[in-house]
C-alpha cells in the first residue's frame, strides 16, 4: 500500500473516532446527525466549487454511494441511541473490510492471499470478543452488522465513482441527496425546536469531521485498492473503544478491548 494511501487512510481513521463520539454523546443523536450533516454540506460548499473536477460518468455512482450513505446515517443515529458505542463501532468497522474484500474476491474476481484470510479470521474472532463470550448485546451486534454492510457497498461504489471526479466535490455531490432526506425527516418527525437545540458546537465540529475523515478516504481510494483502505482506515476500532470507556464511561471489559486489538490486528493483515 503506497505511503500516502497509508497516511489517508490512518487520518480519516482518527477523525472518523473523533465524529463518532460526539454524536453518541448528544442528547438527540438523531437531531445531532441532521445538524453535522448540513454542516457539512454548508462549510465545504465553497471548498467543492474551488476545485470542481466532475465528469458526467460519474453520476450513477454518486447516486448509488448517496443511497448507502442515507442508510448508513439512518442506523448509525438509531445504534447510538440504542446500543452501546464499544459494541456497535467495532463490529460496525472491524466487519465492513471483511465484506469488502470477500465481495473484491468472490463478485469482482480480484486475487487474495493466505495472509488476507488469516486476516479475515482474525477480524472476525475480534469482533466475537467485543460482542462477549457470554450473554451478547444482540441489539448493538445487529446495527454493527447492518452498518458494516453499508459501509462495504458505499466503499466498493466510491472506489469506481472517484474516478470521475475529484474527492471533495465527490464527497459534497453524493451527501448532498441523503443531507436533504434525513434532515427533512428529522425536521419532519422531531420538529425544528429538536433541531435547534441540537445546534451546538460538538454537532457543528462532528460534521466538519465527517467530511474531512471521508475525504481522506477519498483520497486514499485514488492511490490504493477499495480493501486496503478500508482495513486500514478501521484502526479507529481501538480508538473509539478507549473513548468510549474513557469519555462515555462505558463499562468496557478487558475481552472487549482485546477484541478491538485483535480487530486491528487482522486489519493490519489484510491492508499488507
Amino acid at each position: 500500500m503506497p505511503a500516502a494511501a497509508l497516511a489517508f487512510a490512518l487520518a480519516a481513521a482518527a477523525f472518523h473516532a473523533m465524529w463518532n463520539l460526539l454524536l453518541a454523546r448528544a442528547r438527540d443523536v438523531e437531531a445531532a446527525t441532521a445538524v453535522a450533516l448540513l454542516t457539512a454540506e454548508i462549510v465545504f460548499a465553497p471548498l467543492a466549487i474551488a476545485l470542481w473536477d466532475v465528469r458526467s460518468g460519474v453520476w450513477p455512482w454518486l447516486v448509488g454511494s448517496g443511497l448507502f450513505e442515507l442508510v448508513y446515517f439512518a442506523l448509525l443515529a438509531t445504534a447510538y441511541r440504542k446500543a452501546p458505542l464499544s459494541v456497535v463501532y467495532p463490529v460496525a468497522r472491524g466487519g465492513a473490510p471483511v465484506l469488502v474484500l470477500l465481495v473484491s474476491v468472490v463478485v469482482l474476481g480480484h486475487a487474495t492471499s493466505t495472509t488476507q484470510v488469516l486476516g479475515v479470521v482474525l477480524v472476525v474472532a475480534g469482533v466475537v470478543l467485543v460482542r462477549g463470550l457470554a450473554r451478547a448485546d444482540a441489539v448493538g451486534l445487529a446495527f454493527g452488522a447492518a452498518i458494516a454492510c453499508c459501509i462495504a457497498s458505499y466503499t466498493l461504489t466510491d472506489k469506481h465513482g472517484i474516478t470521475y471526479a475529484s474527492p471533495v466535490p465527490y464527497l459534497e455531490l453524493s451527501m448532498l441527496g441523503p443531507t436533504v432526506v434525513y434532515a427533512g425527516a428529522v425536521l419532519r418527525v422531531k420538529g425544528v425546536a429538536a433541531v435547534r437545540a441540537a445546534a451546538r458546537p460538538p454537532a457543528f465540529a462532528a460534521g466538519i469531521a465527517t467530511f474531512v475523515a471521508y475525504g481522506f478516504v477519498l483520497a486514499a481510494l485514488e492511490r490504493a485498492s477499495a480493501a486496503s483502505v478500508a482495513a486500514v482506515r478501521e484502526t479507529s476500532v481501538v480508538v473509539a473503544t478507549a473513548l468510549a470507556a474513557v469519555v462515555l464511561k462505558e463499562h468496557v471489559t478487558r475481552w472487549r478491548f482485546l477484541g478491538a486489538c485483535v480487530v486491528v490486528a487482522g486489519i493490519a493483515l489484510l491492508a499488507r
